[in-house]
């Protein structure tokens, strides 16, 4: 007998801009605004929250695609990635960034991508630009 397949749901239940996170809580950000469109501001959180329904148990892998940033030593840095394991059934989290000085280099495209065995099931595209 075969074994099912594991049949979940995910939703993005917002994205845009936030009230800072704390990545160590299992308080999640409030939204502050719906947008795709960031301001280069040194603080601001952008990003998005997604809800996944009867998905306990599996794993997910995250990619923060980002412009070309440099870290102190000039080096460039690559995508961030990470992942993450599903622990309920009603599994809400936050996947985003915040605007770092020198806010000059954040300016641009993001895209923030969710994957489940390697096939995406969750993106997201997000214009940093400069004002002022």
């Amino acid at each position: 007998m075969k074994k099912s397949k594991k049949k979940f749901e995910v939703s993005v239940e917002s994205y845009g801009r936030y009230t800072p996170w704390d990545n160590g809580s299992k308080i999640l950000p409030k939204i502050i605004e719906f947008t795709s469109e960031i301001e280069a501001i040194e603080g601001n959180e952008f990003g998005m929250v997604l809800n996944i329904k009867r998905g306990k148990g599996i794993n997910l892998h995250f990619v923060i695609s980002h412009p070309l940033i440099r870290n102190s030593a000039g080096e460039l840095l690559p995508e961030f990635t990470g992942d993450y394991k599903v622990t309920s059934n009603d599994f809400h989290f936050f996947i985003g960034d915040g605007i770092q000085a020198p806010v000059e280099e954040k300016s641009g495209l993001w895209k923030i991508s969710v994957f489940y065995k390697n096939h995406c099931i969750a993106e997201k595209e997000f214009h940093v630009i400069l004002k002022g």
